[in-house]
């Protein structure tokens, strides 16, 4: 035991001389490290008797205890010099102005999206979503669009597939297929997301956004689809009366198919929602095609109901004054800067939307 003894003692003296981190290390390892003092003299026990063992178990324990102890407390003065040397060489000029601090915005399309599901959401919406890529039965024959409708065709549709059965979905409608084939009605939902078409110019994208509204039960009518939109209007322009008219038109999925347009005019070459003797389109909706209830398992003797249809990215330009499309696509950081939003103002109806 003097030679354990006397290397124990050895190893207190090379720690408490260590004079970096590095050292320490190299210490550490001959210490407690597989091949080190320690697990070389735990090794020693199986030779000894029981009653040696037993000694000397306990002087190895105590042994590491202290070198432990030292270990520990060497590390800690190592790291505070350490510490206190880098301050001294690198020292800061407390007098430099601090660095720009650059908090990012809101992309008004999210917030146009937060806000319109804040409206619906006080009227007993809940928010859906499907796949960007569809296959064909979803997204046109289910909503009774015919074989030979020109929406089909390869100028206008992104096809995935060559046999054209899968596709990049050009609207949000299959998501209320979708959501009535999974559960049961009423069925209430708003489906905002990505819908793809094969046009570009200043108001219209490869990639746009739109939202889809349904809404059936059991005695629906037109009047609950105008009551619907004429206070989503007025709710998402902030303005307290609309002019709103419908124009008869036709979509393969609803019967009756209207579109809508609100009232207008332009003061200091700016448009004004709500008010003047001009009409601005806006969005297209209808009644549900019996067709599409069938598809979806929905029985139309029994139900019945409305759906429409918003680009998202043209209320957007409406409301904020964005007059290229296209900029939305761009990712520059001063339009952004300049269109965006407060990432903490979150848009609700108590609030104001777009505070």
């Amino acid at each position: 035991m003097l030679d354990f003894e006397k290397l124990k003692d050895e190893l207190k003296n090379k720690l408490s001389n260590s004079k970096s981190s590095k050292d320490l290390e190299v210490i550490r390892v001959d210490i407690f490290g597989k091949n080190g003092f320690l697990n070389s003299e735990f090794k020693k026990l199986g030779s000894l008797s029981p009653e040696d063992k037993k000694n000397t178990a306990s002087k190895i324990n105590n042994a590491k205890q202290e070198l432990t102890k030292l270990f520990n407390s060497q590390a800690r003065k190592l790291v505070e010099v350490e510490i206190e040397e880098r301050v001294k060489k690198e020292k800061d000029d407390v007098t430099l102005p601090e660095k720009d601090f650059r908090i990012g915005k809101i992309h008004p399309v999210s917030q146009v999206i937060d806000e319109i599901s804040s409206i619906f959401s006080e009227i007993g919406f809940s928010v859906e979503e499907g796949p960007d890529v569809e296959t064909d039965y979803y997204n046109f024959t289910a909503l009774n669009t015919p074989e030979n409708h020109p929406a089909k065709d390869m100028h206008d549709t992104f096809y995935i597939e060559e046999n054209m059965k899968t596709l990049l979905r050009t609207h949000t409608s299959p998501v209320q297929v979708r959501t009535m084939l999974k559960g049961k009605p009423p069925f209430k939902i708003i489906a905002p997301g990505r819908t793809y078409r094969s046009d570009s110019d200043q108001t219209h994208t490869p990639m746009f956004h739109q939202l889809e509204g349904l809404h059936i039960d059991r005695n629906i009518t037109m009047g609950h689809l105008k009551g619907c939109l004429n206070y989503f209007i007025k709710e998402f322009f902030e303005v307290e009366k609309i002019k709103m008219r419908f124009r008869p038109s036709h979509f393969p999925f609803t019967e009756p198919s209207a579109e809508v347009d609100i009232g207008y005019k332009i003061v200091n070459n700016k448009i004004v929602i709500g008010e003047g003797d001009k009409w601005l389109e806006i969005l297209g909706c209808g009644m549900v095609h019996p067709n599409v209830l069938k598809n979806s398992k929905v029985d139309p003797n029994k139900y019945q109901g409305f759906a429409f249809g918003i680009g998202i990215d043209r209320l957007a330009m409406l409301k904020y004054g964005i007059n290229d499309l296209r900029s939305f696509f761009e990712c520059d950081y001063r339009w952004l800067n300049y269109y965006g939003f407060d990432p903490l103002d979150v848009p609700t109806n108590y609030r104001g939307l777009s505070k």
